[in-house]
């Protein structure tokens, strides 16, 4: 008599995929379900692809490890991007937003974004809600410990993932995004312990065969703060900071009038001080993050206590940011204040800021290191050049942040998906995206610290602007089938709208009979001011979007078209391709750094080697004569 079959493993997640379905073939596996993966898998079904996202807990999909906050200087307009090429961060950050805020409103429009701060519990349970929904997606728990190695034609190439139990998610393309989590250690003063996150293991076989296919990885770190009691705090000695009186949404499909859904909330801000200082100082031999026992360099930006105290020994005190974590929950997130030091020495430094002295800790803050793939080693679609078939994004591409994570999973899921239906790739250029400028760094050079964005890398960051996001890039998407007719429609009755206003303002005059578009463009004048002034009933009935676009493109018009026109002048060099196999040794007048840095780096075009780091104009023209010649010679 037969032994009976085991019982199939149950799961606990009603979404996830039963294991007798996990034998057949997909088009693309994602591994990890953070913010790189959530983008990834949904932009790849949006172009019709077969999906599986693989997570170590299904119940973590869409986790804010770190702050609970979306957006800031640079990171909002990729937010907004991110929402006008059809992904889900901007609609999950509208609808679990507890403050809203846009920043910069006393500067000008270029470097202006918006931020939320989130309720994280809230925020995961929607991402991980529009996950579980898309059509084409399916979930699976499991740890992955290996890739699926296959060569074709002499070329080694990667055909799905292995995880711990043996099972195969065979696909055609893999999208790694593993964060913070390959070989991962954390380290809490001398303890230390295996995991890239609290409460969640390492993912230690996937360096070993990524290493196997020949690329170069790089080991880098980074902290978090401390997690408090709300109920122990005296926010009567804080400063309080709120929300905007009229809040705006990332998403460009958010209807302004039901929004905020949720209720609103104060931050708060309080200070270090020289008791606080002087502890850290005297502890500081026993923070990983500053005593060198950890590999790799943590993000300059964003640096730990411990380093700004170290680095700024005359400042007199650094800034505290008190940051809820939802509304549900007494956690409170304390920004600003990442350390690795001992929990003991932790909970003496807190104790001296005000409004802290009693407060209760229901998490220490912890430093994270863990490996990350050189991303010069990578296509501008984020497949990598030499491995066919394995797309990177996120963190394990040197980058920090959320919105750095998402821009990058939403391209490389998108280009995922079109490599399979042997269609081009989706590619963003520097004057058209801030994804596209994030891109474009990342694979002309070898991070030495994690890459974060800001509106100072975008040359073109007039052009590029929260506000005209769906304007840019609205109908770009539509081509490739990231997002529907009806939304390219929507964008084109947009300008329709701003061009008609544009004509009405510049058709009406004013009493001294000059066109109310030129009064707009005086300094103190507003689109609002100007439209009741001028009495044309068409121009009060448009939308606040339509009216903040017509003011930015009146008042900014001349910076704009000069911006449009440096774009059409570098374009030559944006255009002019680099043979791959270009033998820069032989090119007599580089500079010795230029010459190291191109054999290394080989940008794919002379826009992009005029962007590395000691390689000077003079080298530029060098190259871009050599390959003149090569082309001439039929080469």
């Amino acid at each position: 008599m037969s032994s009976p079959s085991p019982e199939p493993k149950a799961s606990r997640h009603p979404f996830a995929a039963p294991d007798s379905s996990l034998a057949r073939d997909t088009d693309v596996v994602v591994v990890g379900g953070g913010h790189a993966g959530v983008e990834a898998a949904l932009a790849a079904a949006r172009l019709g692809a077969d999906v599986r996202l693989v997570s170590f807990d299904l119940e973590k999909v869409g986790e804010m490890s770190c702050n609970p906050a979306i957006g800031g200087l640079g990171k909002g307009q990729m937010v907004r991007e991110i929402d006008a090429l059809g992904g889900a961060m901007g609609q999950v950050a509208d609808a679990t937003g507890i403050q809203f805020r846009m920043l910069n409103t006393a500067k000008g429009a270029a470097v202006q974004a918006p931020r939320c701060q989130s309720d994280r519990h809230r925020y995961r349970e929607e991402a991980t809600r529009r996950v579980q929904d898309a059509s084409g997606v399916e979930l699976v728990e499991g740890a992955v410990t290996g890739l699926i190695l296959e060569e074709t034609q002499g070329v080694l190439g990667v055909r799905g993932v292995r995880l711990e139990d043996g099972v195969e998610l065979r696909a055609h393309a893999t999208i790694l995004t593993t964060g913070t989590f390959l070989r991962a250690i954390m380290h809490t003063g001398e303890s230390k312990a295996s995991g890239g996150r609290v409460g969640e293991r390492s993912a230690d076989g996937l360096s070993g065969d990524v290493e196997r296919l020949g690329l170069r990885l790089g080991r880098l770190k980074t902290g978090t703060p401390p997690r408090i009691d709300r109920r122990t705090v005296d926010f009567s000695v804080m400063g309080a900071q709120p929300g905007d009186a009229l809040p705006r949404p990332f998403s460009f499909l958010s209807d302004p009038r039901s929004f905020p859904s949720l209720q609103q909330v104060d931050c708060h801000i309080t200070f270090t001080n020289e008791r606080t200082h002087r502890i850290i100082a005297d502890n500081v031999h026993r923070a990983p993050m500053y005593n060198g026992s950890i590999g790799g360099v943590g993000p300059r930006y964003c640096p730990a206590v411990e380093d700004k105290i170290m680095r700024f020994p005359d400042r007199e005190r650094h800034q505290i940011f008190v940051e809820p974590e939802g509304l549900d929950t007494d956690v409170l997130y304390i920004n600003g204040l990442s350390t690795s030091l001992p929990a003991e020495v932790q909970e003496d430094f807190l104790r001296t800021v005000p409004g802290l002295e009693r407060a209760e800790f229901l998490r220490h803050g912890y430093a994270v290191e863990y490996d990350f793939v050189q991303p010069s080693q990578l296509a501008d679609s984020l497949q990598l050049q030499e491995v066919p078939g394995l797309f990177l994004a996120g963190q394990i591409n040197g980058t920090s942040g959320y919105e750095e994570a998402a821009g990058q999973g939403l391209i490389a899921g998108a280009n995922a998906a079109l490599w399979i239906q042997d269609r081009a790739p989706f590619v963003l250029h520097r004057h058209e995206a801030y994804l596209g400028v994030m891109v474009d760094d990342l694979v002309i050079t070898n991070p030495k610290e994690p890459y974060r964005m800001f509106s100072s890398r975008a040359e073109y960051r007039l052009l590029l602007r929260h506000d005209n996001a769906d304007r840019r890039l609205v109908a770009r998407a539509a081509e490739v089938g990231l997002v529907d007719k009806a939304r390219a429609d929507r964008v084109r009755a947009k300008e329709a709208n701003i061009d008609s206003a544009i004509r009405l303002l510049g058709g009406a005059r004013d009493p001294h009979n000059k066109p109310w578009l030129e009064v707009l463009r005086r300094p103190g004048e507003t689109f609002d001011s100007v439209a009741a002034a001028a009495g044309v009933g068409e121009l009060n009935e448009l939308s606040l979007e339509c009216r903040e676009a017509v003011q930015i493109d009146v008042k900014y018009e001349g910076y704009i078209a000069r911006q449009a026109d440096d774009v059409v002048r570098m374009a030559k060099q944006e255009s002019t391709e680099i043979p791959r196999d270009l033998d820069y040794s032989t090119l007599d007048g580089l500079a010795s750094e230029a010459r190291e840095k191109l054999m290394d780096l080989r940008p794919r075009t002379l826009g992009a080697a005029g962007r590395i780091e000691g390689v000077r104009p003079p080298d530029v023209a060098l190259i871009g004569i050599h390959v003149a010649r090569l082309k001439a010679a039929g080469r």
